[in-house]
């Protein structure tokens, strides 16, 4: 099985830097970055040290709904290229562990599937879990702070 790391939606972000409203309606706050600690949801690294970047609301959901959650992320100001790799994504290499949870095809969780994962184990959980009956992708979330990192689907 060929696991597939999703960088945020590149039409959303593109709107953003635009200018254009978060999941909350207002435009994204600029800040310059300190390096660590600003992972961008495009390229899936860190903000480089004195780069500008945004941080705005995101929802990775299609529509509104109780489990679309929204928290607070940071992409790169200046364009960068959105990752497009199936290894492990650099974002993923910071932290020991991060929450690791399942979803069905009308975005909903899918009980029982959520648990904080070794950083070294997340391929393989993410794996058992599209084995399992109705899992259309698997999200990656920080473990200390909630928030929305990337999101896993199987490779046709």
């Amino acid at each position: 099985m060929t696991l597939t790391y999703l960088p945020y939606d590149a039409d959303e972000v593109a709107n953003l830097r635009a200018g254009g409203p978060d999941a909350y309606g207002n435009p994204a706050e600029r800040a310059i970055s300190p390096g660590a600690g600003t992972p961008c949801r495009s390229c899936l690294r860190n903000v480089p040290e004195g780069a500008e970047m945004l941080i705005c609301a995101a929802r990775p959901f299609p529509g509104l709904q109780p489990y679309a959650e929204t928290g607070p992320v940071f992409f790169c100001a200046d364009e960068c290229a959105p990752y497009d790799g199936t290894g492990l994504p650099p974002i993923l290499e910071t932290s020991p562990d991060y929450l690791v949870k399942a979803y069905d095809r009308s975005d909903r969780i899918i009980y029982g599937t959520g648990q904080i994962t070794p950083r070294a184990e997340i391929a393989g959980y993410a794996a058992r879990l599209f084995e399992t009956d109705g899992v259309a992708y698997v999200d990656v979330r920080s473990a200390r702070n909630n928030c929305f990192l990337t999101r896993i689907v199987q490779a046709p």
